[in-house]
């Protein structure tokens, strides 16, 4: 993958959770903004989600309250370099226990 293929997916994947945010009408309030490459989700029990994109590598970080994690993209989706589970399912599982209510991204 080259950088321009890495950004479009990068840039591709912020986008869909912004619209998965902005489309959700659960009760949990969920702040997001994107800042240099770095989106932040806060919500309203104080905790963070970080999620951002690692250029030199060509992977995209997620800093949840359970732990981090490093993503590769393969076979069309991203999965994470060390379990092996895919980005939105880890993101889905995070911010839901976050927020206290079932999110789904992806």
């Amino acid at each position: 993958m080259n950088d321009s293929e890495f950004h479009q997916l990068a840039d591709q994947l912020m986008l869909d959770i912004e619209q998965t945010l902005d489309d959700f009408d659960g009760d949990a309030d969920i702040d997001y903004e994107t800042n240099g490459g770095v989106m932040t989700l806060s919500f309203e029990n104080g905790t963070k989600i970080v999620i951002n994109r690692q250029e030199p590598l060509h992977q995209v970080w997620l800093a949840t309250k359970a732990g981090g994690y490093h993503f590769n993209y393969r076979n069309g989706a991203w999965f994470c370099d060390r379990s092996n589970r895919e980005f939105y399912a880890l993101l889905s599982e995070a911010t839901s226990v976050q927020a206290g209510e079932t999110i789904s991204f992806g």
